[in-house]
This record gives C-alpha cells, structure tokens and sequence, in this order.
C-alpha cells in the first residue's frame, strides 16, 4: 500500500494540521491499540512526549485512543525518546508512545511507536495500523465496563537515569571533567544534567528551560554552535549536545571542535574492538557516513556495512547480523547492548569512557579519521521522472566513473518533500563539487523537458 501517515520515523506534520492533529492521533491511538490487544492480560500503553506546546493536545489525544480500546495508559510526562523504548519493555506493556518531532522546530509534533519489545515498528505493522487508522475500527471499540485506566509514572525519570547510569564503565569515574550539556530545551532538559552530575562531573548546563515554543530553536544537536562557544568560555573539556528527544548527539572537543554521528561511531567502534566488546566484525550506517569513515575502519580491519536512511533500517541490519555499534551521520547512535533506539546520552558516556581512560584531550582521540570533501544539494523535481533520462544516467554513470575508487555518488528521491538529493564525496574536494554541478544540470534540464 502507498504510506500516507508513516514516513521514515513515525508520523511527522505540522501540529494541528494534519496528520498531526487531536482527530488523528486519536485514531492512530485506537488502531495501535486494537493492533496490540492480544490474549485476555490487561493491555498497556506507554506514552512520553518532549517539551512542545502541542503535546498538550496530541497527550490526551492519544490517552483517549488506548483508553476506549481497553487499554490502560502510563503517562511518563517529558523524557527522552529511548526512555519511553525502555520503559515499555521494563514495564511489560504492549505498546509505547513517543509524541515528538524529534530535532524539528515547536510547530512541528511527530508520534513514534514501539512494540512491546521495546523496538519500532516494522514497516508491515506500521502498514497494518495506518489501514486500520483510515478504515475505521468497526465494533472493536471497548464495552463500557471494560475501558481502559491512566496514571502517572512519578518515577520515571529516575527509573531512566539509573538505566542509562548503568551503561557507564564499573570502576570509571567523571571526577575532575567539566561537561557542557545543551538539552535542547527538550525532553532530556531534567536526566541529562543529572545522569552527569551522579556520575562525578562538573557540568555547565544549557538550553534546560523549555517554554513550549522553544525546543531545538539556536541549541541543540542541529544547531551546536551555542554549545561550542560554551566549551570554549567555560574552559570545558567536552560538550554534548543532544536533539529535543534526545536520541541524538553532536559532540565537540575542548576546542569546540564537532565530532558528529560518524566520529562518535569511530571513537566508540575503536575503543570497543579494543576492549574485545564489539561484535559483528564493524559498524552499520547509512549511505550518508563518510568514505573517510568507511577507510579508517578498514584501516583497522573492520568493515562498514551501509543501509538505507533512517536509524531503524540500521537496526534491522544490526539485528539480523550481529552487529551492537551502528547510527547515522546526524547523530543517531544505536549502541545495541544497552538499548533498542538510539540513545544520545548513552552515547556520549561512551564518548567519556573513552576520554576518562585515554587520560588525554578528546581533541588528541576524538577525530579518528578526516572526513573526505562531502557535497549535498536538493534539486526541486515538478513530477516526472528525471532520473529515468538517459542524459541524466550518463551523467550520473560519468562521476562515478571520474571519482572512481576514491569517491562516490549518491542519488536518491526524498522521502519527505518532493526533491531529488545528489551527493558526492572524494578526495579532491574541486572534483566533487564539478561533478555534483553536472548532475544537477542533468537533473534540472531533464525537468524542464519533461
């Protein structure tokens, strides 16, 4: 079936336009409920959110839905996206919530689904509920001595803290570091600073006030700068910067200098291949990671298995093949050990480890590899299908073949807007740009004939 709700990561719109209205999210609600009643036990929903304003309308919404489909609802208020992941496999419930628009700016709102296992979704259950979302539910709906319940978890966030405490090396200390943590104004705003103060370090908060309208807005792992230049003036030894669910990191050195998905992965991959912890034989990322990334672990004989974008296609893979490091370039990082989504505090205490036991600068371990020259543009497509125009396909075909061993091509449609990506990366960064500009004529002149 065409998608209409679900996209790469749940639901995502504009709040109170649709999909992301009270209407839908009601129904979206009842559908995962009667898709996750199964067996005569009394049925949970687990449901968390971030900080935006909107989540006072999607919140009920949503407790309605479970509710008149039998199912009782805990209620987690603000708190990280992999929090809710965790507490619905540690709470045994049958389906868990999270309601946020991730690094996207307040008017923005998105519903995240897990399993009882604490995974999303596939993309066949997904398919499942957004058919029964637009067909309706017939006589599903619970008889009225049968409904569902809500409370409040009052102890969720310490539940999370003493979770993600654990991932953290026995013996390991953060005594003596400073710490800079930009939360985004987001749903980690309360954990993050306190998982670090428990844990020894002296930390410099920022972007821990959230007011509804402000989650993501100049802070944040999409806009690092605020957290840098916080680095540098509080004479830090390292900052994080997590999103406004906080399943994402950017990490700077003492320097303020970034260290995006791709070090993190290489740091975390180096150290855990030395400590005989890393399985799989190397790390799983998308088509966006760097061919800098991709060479150094080859340099150290391990492999970098590529999926397609989005965190839980590379799940699948880590899953299916053994594999406990993988993420994305953005941030994302899925350290399989310790959680089923991608978690950014975990990962930046890996991040510490690593730092705490070299004993030297983040910025003399940090930056495993220089990245190759990296070039994206969106080329904006009025239908048709330019990609199909033997012009275009000679053209792509031709940089490849320019770039040859020490580059490569990216094309691809996106998901979400109606534009067509075309990336190239090499050694030579004059070479990549000449290529990328005439793959885009290609692409634009293709267009305008069509």
């Amino acid at each position: 079936m065409t998608r209409k709700l679900f996209g790469t990561d749940g639901i995502r719109g504009k709040a109170n336009v649709e999909p992301m209205t009270a209407q839908t999210a009601l129904r979206v609600a009842m559908a995962a409920g009667r898709h996750f009643t199964r067996g005569e036990h009394r049925h949970l929903a687990v449901i968390g959110k971030d900080t935006r304003l909107s989540n006072y309308m999607l919140e009920p919404a949503m407790q309605s839905g479970f509710i008149s489909m039998g199912m009782d609802v805990v209620l987690v208020g603000p708190m990280p996206t992999p929090a809710v992941a965790m507490l619905t496999r540690s709470l045994r419930a049958d389906v868990g919530v999270m309601i946020s628009a991730s690094h996207n700016l307040y008017e923005d709102n998105g519903i995240k689904l897990f399993g009882p296992d604490g995974y999303k979704l596939s993309d066949a259950v997904e398919e499942k509920i957004e058919a029964m979302t637009e067909n309706g539910l017939g006589d599903h709906l619970a008889t009225s001595n049968r409904l569902g319940r809500a409370r409040r978890l009052e102890d969720a966030p310490g539940r999370y803290i003493e979770f993600v405490k654990h991932t953290f090396p026995r013996g390991l200390s953060l005594e003596g570091l400073k710490v800079v943590v930009d939360c985004a104004h987001g749903a980690a705003y309360k954990v993050a600073p306190q998982v670090l103060h428990e844990l020894g370090a002296a930390i410099v908060p920022i972007a821990v006030d959230p007011d509804g309208t402000n989650i993501n807005k100049d802070c944040g792992a999409t806009s690092p700068a605020a957290m840098c230049a916080q680095v540098i003036a509080q004479g830090a030894d390292l900052g994080i910067a997590l999103d406004g669910d906080a399943d994402r990191v950017i990490v700077a050195d003492e320097k303020g200098a970034i260290l995006d998905g791709d070090q993190v992965m290489a740091l975390v991959a180096r150290t855990w291949h030395a400590r005989q912890q890393l399985t799989g034989g190397g790390v799983v990322a998308t088509v966006m990671s760097n061919l800098g990334f991709e060479r150094y672990l080859e340099g150290i004989g391990l492999e970098l298995v590529r999926t397609q974008v989005g965190d839980r296609y590379v799940l699948e893979h880590m899953r299916k093949h053994g594999y406990n490091v993988g993420g994305e370039q953005s941030g994302h990082i899925i350290l399989s050990e310790y959680a089923t989504t991608g978690d950014g505090l975990i990962a930046a205490l890996q991040v510490l480890a690593a730092r705490v036991e070299g004993g030297v600068p983040l910025s003399e371990i940090g930056r495993a590899f220089t990245p190759y020259p990296q070039i994206l543009r969106n080329v904006s497509v009025n239908g048709g299908a330019p990609l199909d125009n033997d012009r275009v396909k000679r053209a792509i075909a031709d940089a490849a073949a320019s770039l040859g061993d020490d580059g490569r091509v990216l094309i691809r449609p996106s998901g979400t807007e109606p534009v067509i990506r075309v990336m190239a990366e090499g050694r030579d960064e004059a070479k990549v740009g000449a290529v990328v500009d005439t793959i885009v004529g290609a692409i634009e002149q293709a267009g305008a004939a069509a």
